[in-house]
């Protein structure tokens, strides 16, 4: 079902394009999150050792080496050097997200999006509103500690309290603490502060945005001009601020593209747009949708 069913967000969307239309990247997106886990997990339970490891570290088929860059740091910060496989693995994951989108790792890969994502969700549909506030920068100046402190004490310092690393933890061994984790993470976005955790503290996000900061793959607002303020792009987006430049134009007429790292590239303002406003493009292709039908029509020869 919509993650807004109950509320009037994405009403229009449902109306004008069916279920799939308004639903289609958020329901891909639990399909890869669920995948992937499901992939990690199969070798344990199962005995298939499709995937070794967790997402932090591991080794696909046997063959394909992927490490998290931000754990090879901390690993470097720690004084240990990490063997060749290791450097292998985040060269690829970094080329990925370079290419991709960094933050795309927080809404197609963490199994603790569809947490925050829920609590976003409970937020909007009580009506929860106010709350505490954190500067985005806070997120930074954690990685920045948990570099300190792994060099401090020799460790992977986040990976001592790493929800999605605990998570995984729990999902093999069991644990009354890690659900413990996970309901306080769930808590403090339904009531402490709005998408809180992934826009403010998690310091994995704010690696992966500096990684993706000058990414290729970008949502764009090429349509912009078909925009009825309708404002159901700014309720779902996890990082609302960043489309007012690039929906409204700004007083120059600025690029449609969103170019802030802090997008995720979940594709919901996609889906929840009537007027289909929004779609995936390339930080390069810059113009509206008017301004290429006004190029085709300038090529077209006169009669």
């Amino acid at each position: 079902m919509s993650y807004f069913i109950g509320t009037s967000v994405g009403k229009e969307a449902l109306e004008a394009k069916g279920w799939w239309k308004s639903n289609q990247w958020l329901a891909l997106r639990r399909a890869s999150q669920a995948a992937l886990l499901l992939l990690f997990l199969v070798g344990p339970w199962a005995g298939i050792w499709i995937v070794k490891g967790n997402l932090s570290s591991s080794l696909t088929l046997s063959v394909l080496p992927l490490t998290d860059p931000y754990v090879l740091l901390q690993s470097v910060a720690a004084g240990h050097w990490p063997q060749t496989t290791g450097l292998i693995g985040a060269s690829i994951v970094l080329g990925f997200y370079a290419l991709f989108g960094g933050r795309a790792y927080c809404s197609w890969v963490c199994p603790v999006n569809p947490v925050t994502d829920f609590a976003a969700w409970l937020r909007l549909r009580l009506g929860i509103r106010g709350g505490g506030h954190l500067s985005r920068d806070t997120r930074y100046w954690i990685l920045g500690m948990t570099l300190g402190v792994s060099a401090l004490t020799g460790t992977v310092a986040w990976e001592w309290i790493n929800p999605v690393t605990m998570l995984h933890r729990g999902l093999l061994f069991g644990g009354g603490l890690v659900w413990a984790v996970v309901l306080v993470i769930f808590l403090f976005d339904l009531f402490v502060m709005q998408r809180g955790w992934c826009g403010r503290v998690c310091p994995v996000g704010a690696a992966y945005s500096l990684i993706g900061f000058k990414s290729a793959v970008r949502i764009s607002a090429k349509n912009r001009v078909a925009c009825n303020d309708c404002a159901d792009c700014y309720a779902v987006c996890p990082e609302p601020l960043i489309l007012k430049v690039p929906l409204k134009g700004g007083p120059t007429g600025a690029s449609p593209v969103v170019l802030s790292p802090n997008c995720t590239n979940c594709g919901r303002c996609i889906d929840v747009c009537s007027k289909d406003v929004f779609s995936f493009s390339t930080r390069f292709n810059t113009s509206t949708s008017t301004e290429q039908n006004a190029a085709c029509g300038q090529s077209q020869p006169s009669v």
